[in-house]
């Protein structure tokens, strides 16, 4: 009777093992087969698609932009062009004009003790272009050289500082997000030259209960060279301390008073 047992038990395990197999063969072949027709049926989109034309989208129509003589483009908002400060007001009280001058060069220079000034108008994710340029008599070192500031709502500064042969801390040098993000190079031309910007910002987002859900990003490209890519904003730039995350809608571009000679020249802005 044992003998019986084992031997049926062999015979259940033999037959077990012979499902599993063809089972695996089955699924095996199955897979193969739809890969297969995965293949074909590609090789038959491909083969159906015969006229260029199939493939060309015509609507929308890109809108036709045109540019001044100083390549401003039609749709951009201009904030600074020489003749006046009309943009800008002062950052005490977003009120009161901006104390700043314009020079018969029709540049700006911040007035030491004038304050920040910012834009009356508020903005999201933009697209800037400004020039700036450090005092061209040397002075100080560091932070204290040619030091002013862009930020962005008011919130997330890209650092203005003369970096030419002058060390400072990385993540606080020309073109950084302040004490965030370090430019991935130093392209800064010295301070008898005029320095441009091009910075695509795209504003954080936050949710109906002030939580951010995605966070804001910056490029910003230095003389031409790509110097933040896509650079992570962590919240608020800050002097000291981690960044901050309240929640917030536009704001105004801001422009620093650090105590330095910096000038300003062809400001403009897309809204994107």
């Amino acid at each position: 009777m044992m003998i019986f047992i084992l031997r049926l038990k062999l015979i259940v395990g033999l037959f077990c093992t012979i499902l599993l197999f063809h089972s695996c063969q089955n699924h095996k072949q199955t897979n193969k087969l739809q890969d297969e027709d995965e293949v074909i049926e590609l090789e038959n989109s491909e083969k159906k698609i015969k006229d260029p034309k199939a493939t060309e989208v015509w609507e929308p129509e890109p809108k036709v932009i045109t540019f001044s003589d100083q390549n401003v483009p039609s749709d951009a908002i201009v904030l600074f062009d020489g003749s006046n400060l009309e943009a800008w007001v002062s950052s005490k009280d977003s009120i009161s004009e901006a104390n700043w001058k314009v020079l018969p060069d029709k540049t700006m220079v911040v007035e030491p003790g004038g304050g920040d000034i910012q834009t009356k108008q508020q903005f999201g994710s933009v697209q800037l272009h400004l020039e700036w340029s450090a005092p061209d008599v040397i002075k100080g070192e560091g932070q204290g050289r040619g030091n002013s500031g862009i930020f962005f709502q008011n919130r997330y500064e890209i650092q203005i500082l003369d970096s030419y042969q002058n060390r400072t801390y990385a993540n606080g040098q020309a073109a950084s997000l302040y004490k965030q993000h370090i430019p991935l190079v130093n392209a800064t031309k010295a301070p008898d030259q005029w320095q441009t910007y091009d910075i695509i910002f795209h504003s954080p987002e936050f949710d109906k209960k002030g939580r951010k859900t995605k966070s804001g990003t910056v490029t910003v490209i230095h003389n031409g060279v790509v110097v933040q890519d896509h650079a992570e904003i962590l919240g608020t730039t800050e002097y000291i301390g981690p960044p901050k995350n309240s929640t917030h809608g536009k704001g105004p571009l801001k422009l620093q008073d650090h105590g330095n000679y910096v000038q300003y020249r062809n400001i403009w802005v897309r809204e994107l």
